[in-house]
Parts: C-alpha cells; structure tokens; sequence
C-alpha cells in the first residue's frame, strides 16, 4: 500500500465510522462490543484490497452485511439482551425520541438476526426486496415473507411503537 493509499484509507475510515458503528449497532441488535467488532472486522477485510476498491463505503457495508451472516449461522444460539424496565408512565404520556429508539433497540434485540437484517436493510437502508434476497443470499419471496413475519412479530414485542412512525434519519441519529 502507497503513501496515497494509505491516506485515503485513514480519511475513509475517519469520514464513515458513524455511519458504520451505526450500521453495526444495528444489525447486531445493539450490542456495542460486536458492534465495533464487525466495523473493525469489516475495515480489516477492505483494507486487504484498497487500492482496487471503487465505492469504499458499499463495500464495507457489503463486507459488514456477509460477517453479520456468517457470525449469525456460526453462533445460532439467542443471546440474550437484559435491560432495565422503563418506569411506569402516566396517562397521557408521550415518548421522548430517546425513549422510542431504546423501545425499538429492544424489540429489534427480541427478534432473530435473520429477521433483524431484513427489516434494517429492507426498511433503515431503503434496499429494495431484490437487493436484499442478494446480499443475503436468499429468494425475494424468503425477503417478503421474512419481513412480514418480522413486522409481525416487532408489532408483538413493541405495542407502544404501534402508534408511532420514526423517519430512518430519527432511528440513525
């Protein structure tokens, strides 16, 4: 790797990790340690091959989306997120935007990687049903029936979210 190389990596990697950590936030249902695992992981991997890559940050989030998948099929077991139980609310009481995100991270948590990676990629990333039976190697029709049953089961887990609509920019921030 050239000096140039280098330095354009450093910049990516400086301009993008929000983004990322944000990304892998997600798709690990929370978790910050595997969170930063799968930015680092994923860095790790483009910086192999840097000087051919076009579009650094899709592929990252690429590389991002296939460890996520790999480390789902390698560790099937559920793991479990323990959270504290929000205090009891008054009638009539509204949902500050934190208090939402903590509400949807949880149920998120609730549901299985699988079903978590189609609902961040179908509807926080905005991918289109083709784009994410491609990215995770499935049938598009795996994609609707996966998320319908997913949208099911967070409206199950979460019915204090039933009422309420957050854009993706007020989930990311």
């Amino acid at each position: 790797m050239d000096a140039a190389d280098e330095r354009r990596f450093r910049e990516f990697v400086s301009e993008s990790s929000p983004a990322l950590m944000r990304l892998g936030f997600l798709l690990t249902g929370g978790d910050q340690h595997s969170a930063e695992d799968l930015v680092q992981t994923a860095l790790a991997k483009a910086l192999t091959k840097w000087s051919r890559i076009d579009d650094p940050e899709a592929y990252v989030r690429q590389i991002m989306y296939r460890q996520q998948i790999s480390w789902w099929r390698l560790h099937r077991r559920w793991r479990e997120t323990v959270v504290a139980d929000p205090p009891e609310r008054a009638a009539g009481d509204g949902f500050s935007p934190t208090e939402l995100r903590l509400a949807l991270r949880q149920a998120l948590a609730r549901l299985t990687p699988r079903q978590r990676a189609v609902l961040v990629l179908r509807y926080l990333e905005d991918l289109s049903e083709a784009e994410v039976a491609r990215i995770l190697g499935c049938s598009v029709g795996t994609v609707r029936s996966t998320a319908h049953r997913s949208l099911a089961r967070l409206r199950g887990n979460a019915p204090e979210l039933a009422d309420f609509r957050l854009s993706a920019s007020e989930v990311r921030s």
